[in-house]
């Protein structure tokens, strides 16, 4: 007679026209059946919610657009005995700038200098006397679309006109820290485990790092600042999965969350690696445990990514030396992948302001929301295919920075020539194709 113990009913939590994060292939091994729920936008809740009753789902999987992340906390209350993984108290950075910072605030974790005005008066007084230069972002969402929402002004007179032109609001802006090597750095963690960790560099005469702008990256010589305060702010997230971008004052080499939240574009290996991290989890370890040895990353890093974006199921076995070998071996580093704290309601830091209606509400949010009474449809403008910029494909809507890149390439060596023609390509799903061809003439 079999004494393991009966596994929870899993299910994968998905959005129509955003990108799956997990398929079934990442939960190898899994014996059961694992059930899939889609949520469909517009009034949606109560069938979503009686579909998860009646598949008797224990377990919900998956990540949540800053768009729905309101009403995902509805849904959590109205099904108190099913956990989702990442909870909601951990996506709350998610959500936007605004809350990344919150977050930061409430558990101590070390950020750039940040204001945020709701009165713009407030936010402009500021602006007359603050240090210089300031980030200025656009707050809500997990991403700013490979930097096109991020920008930074020397003066007072530059940020004067950028509010008037981009209206931002809330107003968000950061004191510009002189980065060590004109570089930031993004650690992916797993179980509060650094798995992976990367510089990225601007390019020649810029200050934006992301890859999409120019800017390059390399695996090695991460500093530990910089994995110390990834896993900081893992653990204050209670976070089975997290991914922070970190900045290292070249002056005092502190190091500072510049973002972090548990919606982020990682390899396929690393998805893999998530879980199996998250079977283990939920089977009081009937499956293994991942062992990723620190540092692992400056190896792997060699490869072309070609190669990373294809590799699938990779496996590290700890090393045991033999009865003739060394007497020790090398400590893999201070940190151990480990459980996640479960979350309550306490984790929720304090919101600056609450919205209750849609006078209220970001213009960010107005034409990205799409959910409960605020139901107006995204603002979509007409593309042409064949000159379609990068910042233009990454407005639409549940666009990643990776595939619009992919669909940038295509455009520039003329591949092709008119929107139907991505439908030959199998990187496209038909239900990003359905979106997004509104917006295109």
């Amino acid at each position: 007679m079999s004494t393991q113990k009966k596994l929870p009913k899993l299910g994968f939590l998905y959005l129509d026209y955003v990108m799956r994060f997990f398929d079934y292939s990442n939960f190898k091994g899994w014996p059961d059946k694992i059930e899939e729920v889609t949520y469909h936008w517009k009034n949606d809740k109560d069938r979503f919610i009686k579909e998860v009753k009646k598949k008797k789902i224990e377990v919900l999987v998956g990540n949540i657009p800053a768009t729905a992340y309101e009403t995902f906390r509805e849904i959590a209350k109205a099904l108190p005995h099913v956990r989702f993984i990442p909870s909601l108290e951990t996506q709350f950075s998610n959500k936007s700038k605004e809350n990344v910072t919150l977050f930061c605030q409430k558990h101590g974790v070390a950020t750039p200098n940040t204001r945020i005005f709701y009165d713009h008066e407030e936010g402009d007084k500021y602006l007359k006397n603050c240090f210089y230069p300031q980030i200025v972002k656009r707050s809500y969402g997990a991403s700013n679309y490979g930097g096109y929402f991020v920008h930074k002004v020397d003066n007072y007179k530059e940020a004067k006109e950028l509010f008037a032109k981009e209206k931002y609001n809330p107003m968000y802006m950061q004191d510009a820290i002189p980065l060590k090597d004109s570089g930031d750095i993004r650690v992916m963690l797993i179980g509060h485990k650094p798995v992976c960790a990367f510089w990225r560099y601007s390019a020649k005469n810029e200050w934006i790092t992301n890859t999409s702008q120019g800017g390059d990256m390399a695996y090695d010589n991460v500093p530990m600042a910089a994995l110390e305060v990834a896993v900081a702010a893992s653990k204050a997230a209670k976070a089975e999965y997290w991914a922070c971008d970190v900045g290292i004052d070249k002056n005092t080499n502190k190091a500072y969350i510049i973002e972090c939240a548990t919606a982020f574009a990682a390899f396929p290996y690393i998805r893999d690696w998530i879980g199996q991290y998250i079977m283990w989890d939920l089977s009081e370890g009937r499956f293994r445990k991942p062992h990723v040895p620190l540092f692992s990353w400056e190896e792997l890093g060699k490869m072309d990514p070609s190669i990373l974006r294809t590799l699938r199921h990779l496996y590290f076995a700890n090393y045991t030396p033999s009865s003739d070998g060394a007497m020790y071996m090398s400590d893999n580093g201070p940190f151990d992948m480990e459980k996640a704290e479960l979350s309550d309601d306490s984790d929720f830091p304090q919101e600056y302001k609450q919205i209750k209606n849609e006078a209220d509400l970001p213009d960010a949010v107005k034409e990205a929301c799409i959910e409960g009474e605020h139901s107006s449809e995204i603002k979509e403008e007409k593309f042409d295919i064949t000159t379609v910029s990068l910042t233009e494909l990454l407005s639409l809507y549940g666009m990643e920075e990776e595939l619009a890149v992919k669909i940038k390439e295509l455009v520039d060596e003329e591949e092709i020539s008119s929107f139907d023609e991505l439908k030959n390509y199998d990187f496209i799903t038909e239900q990003h194709l359905i979106k997004w061809s509104k917006s295109f003439a």
